[in-house]
Order: C-alpha cells, then structure tokens, then sequence
C-alpha cells in the first residue's frame, strides 16, 4: 500500500475493484465505511453486488475477467477530457506518451462491448476519480489472479499516475494483502527473485552484499514461483518439497494437477500447526507453533511492522518456525546460531536499507513502524512518494485488452470465479476446526443467478455437480441476487468439496499468479438428487 489504513477514514473517494472488503478484510472495510458515513464518495467495481456495492455512489458490475476493458476506458476519459494533472505528469513520470496512444480508441461504448457496464457510468467513474483530491484505489485478488492481473495492476497504476493521486494522505494505490503477514514474508525475501528488502537476485551487488553476509556462494538466477513449481512437480521435474504454513492441495488451482505432483514428489516435508490436507502427502511432518505461542513481528498490508509475543507454550514437540530452520539449517552443515527473532530481524534490517531503522527493541517502546524506515531516528513513512516516486520517476505502462485464458462454450456455458468468504480464513486449517465458523457455514455452496438457476430446474439447497475441463465437486446451490446471469462462484475453503479441483493454472505471463477468478463450468443435479 502506498498509503495507510488509517488514512482511509479521512479519504474523499474510495475505488474498489476485485475487493470484497467486508468479507475478506472486515476491519479495513470499517474504515471504508466510516468514510462513506463521513461523506466520502464509493466506486465498486465488482462482478458481484458485495455488500459494499449497496452503500456505494456507484457499482461497476463488470463481466469477470474484463478489468483491462474498464480502466483502459476511464483512461480514455480522463485523457480526451482533459482530466489528467500535467504538472504532475511532467515532474514525476515517464512514458505517457505511450499510454495516450494506447487508449486512444478505448471508449467507453468499446468497453461495455466487453465488460458490459455502460458507458455513461464508465465515463461517471472516470470522472469523479479524476477530478476527487483525495482519491484512493482499493485492491485484491480479484485484480491479480488473472492470466493478465500484472496489466490489471498497470492500468490502475496508470490511472494513479495520471490523475497525480500519488504521494498524498488518503489517496494512492493500496492493494490489500491476502493473508495475514504476506506483507512481511515478502519484505524477508520469500520471494523466488528477491533478497530481503526486495533486493533483486539477478543484482550482482546484492548478491555479492549476501554472500558476503551468509559466507555462501549464491545463484544468479531467479527461482520458480509458486505457480510454476506446481507445474514442474507435477511434470516430475521438482523431486522434493519443503512446505511452510500453506496448504497447497486446497489452496493452489487444478488441485488434480497438484495430488499428480505430490504423489510423485520423491520427497515432501510440511511444517505447519495441524494436520491438513497436505500432510496425506508428506513423509515428514515438523509441528510448528502458532502466532500465540512464538515470538516476532507482523507486518501488515500498510508495511507497518509490529511485535507479536509469545503468550502461551507451545504443545508438545511444536516449535517456533524460525527454531525449527534453524536446527534443520545446523543439520544440512551451515550453523545458524541466532538466539532469538530478535537478532534474526537485525541481521535482516543491517542488509535491508528500508528496514535499517526498525528493530524489536525499538518497537517495543514506540509501537509499529511503517517502512521505509532507513534509520533508528526516522518516524517512519506513513505514505508513500511524498517527494515524489521513490524509483525517479513513475512508469506508465501501456496496456491491452485480451480475453482470459478458458471462456464459457457451450459445453461449459457458466463462469465461475472463486474466492473467501467471511467465516472461513483461506484453506480452513483453523476456522474449520472451530464450532462458530462451521455452524455458520459448514459445507461448500454455488452462487447462481435466479435465471441459470431456473433453467437447470434448481433451487437454494439443492445438490449439484459442478465440473470443468479439470475435475468436478459437489456443492449445495444459493440462488442469489448478487450475480451476474451467466456467472457463478463458489467458495475455497473446503476439502470434502475442493474447489480448486475446478480451476484454471494457466498463469500471469509476468507473476504466474493462476487464473482463479476465470474458468468455464457446467452446473447439473448430484447423481443422488438425480436418482430421487
């Protein structure tokens, strides 16, 4: 996030695109809807009416898969119309010219061929963003886990850019992380392409600052995301799996493809705090502990980096993640001797210069700190480019409009995207073995619009068999006014009902991120609903 959370409550206008806030980030919503009390204005833009979408000044309900179309649009309108703020432009960014000639045909009547909103409201939301001070985008998976989500994330950055709703309180581009600390797990350098502190590892000079850290020779070559490396496991080219705190049979898209891999897979390790659906894979299982009973730092969505202590002991042979590597690191030769995620974070600040000035001490006496945060005397940076952008200038990127990977045909004539919902946290590890979440929702469910529906002679509560060109589960139908006819979605959460049997992996051609909110389903009665 280039601005704050905090920072949203004093915000004029929010635009929210591929987020459903008060399901999947329930306490960022209640900034956005303290706002909207206040009187700041709300664009959503959603496949589905989310309930933010009956609070808002105005609701994009696009075809799923079709974001390229709508903001390549509202370019085209702040640009002919003389909505973009050149000074701005002039100082602080490069290559807009590009960007003029790529939407130059972009109308909005062109973008509702296509993502099927009209082109007034198209030409509505373009230009209240533009011409709103204090104008904020608001994003998640929605917008990235698309074949195309790095230009979905081009074009709303070119509209950031155009509009110079950069380096301001309550403005900005803020995706919304997915999980809790992903933020964080990121800035260590969980990454296949950076060191810490998103350090490139085709840089000789971080490399050569790393090995000369860690007294080891280093590869130059980027490594596989995640993505891929289920593809190359699958294909018998990865032979041995360490797995941390993920379960990627639920989690990771063509679930098929992924049991294929890991029954194959020479050798799989999980570590994590129960025993989910990956561990029927593994030959090795390391018990981790929780976030109550370890020691660290969370960093959330807004890089505010905040202690985490340990309240309670964890049960049995459970470790703490970081005593768990470090004793396996020892095992396999190279001695890591730190005695506390203190000193592990110091190590990471001393080779990280946006981290330089944040450290567990530190934290304990002023509260979290925002990064970057070069040294022990700097406050931290709430929001982001406030001397304009942190890399010289900011790149407009040209983009293009280009269908997702697997459309609706006639053998497979509804489009299913996935996601979370309120009660369940990802794949369900913790949140299905509590009593509450699971007496709210228990089993898997298909959203449908009352017309496709009807036409299958369904009705909410009944059995189907929902099936791609990958696999089929069953779920229980929830005939809904939130869809858009043609479009369905279900939840992933489940593993008695594995959604992502169902999904596509053909990736992001920059992220390799796979297509979870696009794939072609059919819908049909359950064989034992079929039978009665």
């Amino acid at each position: 996030m280039t601005n704050s959370i905090p920072e949203i409550r004093d915000t004029e206008l929010m635009f929210v695109i591929g987020s459903n806030t008060t399901e999947a980030h329930p306490i960022i919503a209640m900034e956005m809807k303290r706002a909207a009390r206040r009187g700041a204005k709300l664009i959503v833009a959603d496949p589905r009416a989310i309930w933010l979408s009956e609070i808002a000044d105005l609701h994009l309900q696009l075809q799923p898969g079709t974001d390229v179309a709508l903001l390549s649009a509202m370019a085209h309108v702040i640009i002919t119309e003389g909505l973009v703020d050149q000074a701005f432009i002039d100082a602080h960014t490069e290559n807009f010219e590009a960007v003029v000639e790529a939407h130059r045909d972009t109308t909005p009547e062109w973008a509702e061929g296509i993502c099927g909103v009209p082109a007034d409201d198209i030409r509505t939301a373009a230009r209240m963003y533009a011409t709103t001070d204090k104008a904020g985008i608001y994003y998640t998976l929605g917008i990235t886990e698309h074949t195309h989500g790095t230009d979905n994330v081009y074009g709303l950055a070119n509209l950031v850019l155009m509009t110079g709703h950069l380096g301001k309180r309550s403005a900005g581009m803020n995706p919304l992380r997915g999980q809790n600390n992903v933020q964080g797990a990121n800035d260590a350098g969980a990454s296949p392409v950076f060191y810490p502190g998103y350090q490139r590892v085709s840089d000789p000079a971080a490399r050569a600052k790393f090995e000369a850290a860690w007294g080891v020779e280093l590869s130059p070559h980027d490594g596989l995301n995640l993505n891929v490396m289920m593809k190359e496991m699958a294909a018998g080219n990865v032979k041995g799996l360490y797995v941390v705190g993920e379960d990627i049979v639920l989690s990771e898209p063509n679930a098929w493809k992924v049991e294929k891999g890991l029954n194959q897979c020479e050798f799989v390790v999980l570590q994590d705090i129960f025993l989910n659906e990956t561990a029927r894979f593994a030959d090795v299982i390391l018990p981790a502990a929780c976030f109550a009973e370890k020691d660290g730092v969370f960093t959330n969505s807004d890089r505010r980096v905040q202690r985490v202590r340990k309240a309670v002991d964890a049960p049995g042979q459970a470790r703490a993640d970081w005593r768990i590597i470090c004793e396996l690191s020892r095992a396999v030769g190279y001695p890591m001797d730190y005695a506390s995620p203190a000193e592990v974070y110091a190590e990471m600040a001393s080779l990280s210069d946006k981290f330089s000035g944040i450290s567990h001490g530190r934290i304990d006496v002023e509260g979290g700190l925002q990064w970057p945060c070069p040294t022990p005397e700097h406050p931290g940076t709430p929001t982001l480019h406030g001397d304009g952008p942190i890399r010289g200038k900011g790149a407009f990127q040209p983009i293009s409009y280009r269908p997702s990977d697997e459309l609706p045909d006639d053998e497979y004539p509804l489009l299913l995207s996935t996601g979370r919902t309120l009660y369940h946290y990802n794949a369900g590890t913790q949140t299905r073995r509590a009593s509450g979440p699971m007496a709210k929702q228990g089993t898997n469910f298909i959203e449908m619009h009352r017309r496709d529906a009807k036409m299958r002679g369904l009705s909410t509560g009944d059995r189907v068999t929902v099936s791609s060109r990958r696999g089929e589960v069953e779920a229980e139908v929830w005939v809904s006014p939130r869809m858009r006819r043609g479009c369905v979605w279900m939840p992933l959460h489940f593993p008695d009902s594995l959604t992502n049997r169902l999904t596509n992996d053909a990736g992001d051609v920059i992220t390799g991120t796979g297509e979870y909110k696009v794939c072609a389903v059919t819908v049909r009665p359950a064989a034992a609903a079929a039978a009665k």
